[in-house]
This record gives structure tokens, C-alpha cells and sequence, in this order.
């Protein structure tokens, strides 16, 4: 495969496989006969200049008796580059971080999707395995603080079936009784500083990441002068939403009208 500029998923694993081949005490040359490669493309890989298979993942586990670490490492980061260019870094982010923070106004919050109501959503089916791959942060060992805030009429827009929209509300009622969760209903109306929904994934040293999603495609950016006002925005969102208890109340009502 052609060297190209390294991109941040491509790093990631390319950090992972180095790890592993020093932990076994091979040399690239060592590491590239077992399979058989050159040397030259194992460093490729290694610096992330070269973006492998899923094959060669696998390849790789079998010449460092890794398992399937090199399997879950290309699942986990090098398949997240069939999302679009505009959002490829913020499942990185969301995977790693400490806080997560989200506003949405027309669909369920991504990472509280039931399987049912993602497939109504997305008609790929990679698409649909990115997605709820993506909610694997909430079974870490250490899974992040989630403060969220829900425009009502995500509550009361069919995505498929009531049936489906039944099971969605049951679940996000489970969720909102996990004690990492704040999950908020905001009233429909205009709030200051929000012209529509986000995602911002925190760290726990402090870097922070921002989605917005627009009509075609959206912004993915660090800029601080970009993500202080947004932050300002949702903590005065939060202060005019439904208190927890109202929300989970809310939700109770949305679960008895969709049956």
C-alpha cells in the first residue's frame, strides 16, 4: 500500500503494534520475516505512513502471539476511518475521554442508541457497526462523566416504529439512572449561543474536542475560542432543561405514548 501522510488513527496504531513487536523483543526485520513482509513496510505501518488490512491485523497477532490485540486495535481505530473526513478524529477523542458533553436537537444522543433505532437511522451497515462500536466507551473500565441534554422533539420524532421509539425511551430511562449520567429534556425553544447540536469530548488532561455536525458534513476543532462559548451556552441550556428527576419523568410519558 502507497506511503501517505500519517493521520491520527493511522499513529495510534501504528504506537500500538510498536508496542507489542518491543514487548516481544523483535526486531522490525525480526517481525517482518515471521510474516513474511519487508522491513521497510513494517516501519511504515509502525509510523503510520501506511494504513493496513484487517488481514495483515490479523497477520501480525499471529507473528507476535498477541491474541487479537492487533485485531481490536485496527477495529477500534483504523475502521473509524470510513467516517466522513469532517468527524474521523472525534471517535478517537470520545474513546479516550474523562467528560462527555452533547446537545441534540433531532436525534437520540449516538452513544445511548439502541441497535434497533440506529439501523432506522443509518441504511449502511458498516455504518451502523461504527456506530454502536462507538459505544463500547461505556463498558471501560473507567468510563467517562456524560452530561447530556435532549431537545424534546427527539422524544416525539418516529424514527421507524413506536415500537422502536418505546424501546429507545426504556433505555434511555435505564441510562439515566447510571450514576455517570446526567441526562437532561430541554423544552423546545431558541437557547442563546446554540445554533444547534454538538459534541464535546473532554480529556483527563484537560484537551478538549468539538463536533458540530451542519447540513453537509460539520466541524471537528480544539480552538479553544471556538469550544469556551459553547461551554457557556450548555451550562445556561442546563440551568432552563428539566431538572433529572422531571427528565426521567418526561421520559416515562414518552415510553407510555409510543406503546
Amino acid at each position: 500500500m502507497p506511503s501517505r501522510k500519517p493521520t491520527r488513527q493511522t499513529i495510534a496504531f501504528g504506537i500500538a503494534l510498536t508496542g507489542l513487536r518491543e514487548d516481544a523483543g523483535l526486531s522490525r526485520l525480526e517481525l517482518a520475516k515471521r510474516i513474511p513482509v519487508t522491513r521497510s513496510y513494517i516501519g511504515q505501518v509502525e509510523t503510520g505512513t501506511t494504513r493496513c488490512t484487517r488481514e495483515f491485523a490479523a497477520e501480525l497477532d499471529k507473528a507476535l502471539e498477541s491474541g487479537t490485540e492487533m485485531q481490536d486495535a485496527w477495529d477500534d481505530v483504523l475502521k473509524t476511518t470510513r467516517y466522513p473526513p469532517w468527524f474521523a478524529d472525534y471517535p478517537l477523542a470520545e474513546g479516550t475521554a474523562s467528560l462527555l458533553r452533547a446537545f441534540e436537537t433531532m436525534f437520540v444522543y449516538g452513544l445511548f442508541q439502541t441497535p434497533a433505532y440506529v439501523r432506522a437511522l443509518l441504511q449502511d451497515e458498516s455504518a451502523v457497526e461504527a456506530r454502536l462500536r462507538r459505544q463500547d466507551v461505556l463498558r471501560r473500565e473507567n468510563p467517562p462523566m456524560l452530561s447530556i441534554v435532549l431537545l424534546e422533539n427527539v422524544l416525539w420524532t418516529c424514527m421507524g416504529s413506536a415500537e422502536i421509539m418505546r424501546e429507545q425511551c426504556e433505555h434511555l430511562l435505564t441510562v439515566s439512572e447510571w450514576s455517570n449520567v446526567t441526562l437532561q429534556v430541554a423544552p423546545t425553544g431558541y437557547y442563546r449561543g446554540l445554533e444547534g447540536a454538538f459534541n464535546l469530548a473532554t480529556q483527563p488532561d484537560g484537551g478538549e474536542l468539538l463536533y458540530m455536525p451542519a447540513a453537509r458534513g460539520g466541524i471537528t476543532t480544539p480552538n479553544r475560542e471556538d469550544i469556551l462559548p459553547i461551554v457557556g451556552a450548555f451550562s445556561a441550556l442546563q440551568a432552563r432543561a428539566l431538572s433529572v428527576d422531571d427528565s426521567r419523568e418526561f421520559l416515562r410519558k414518552a415510553v407510555v405514548r409510543w406503546t
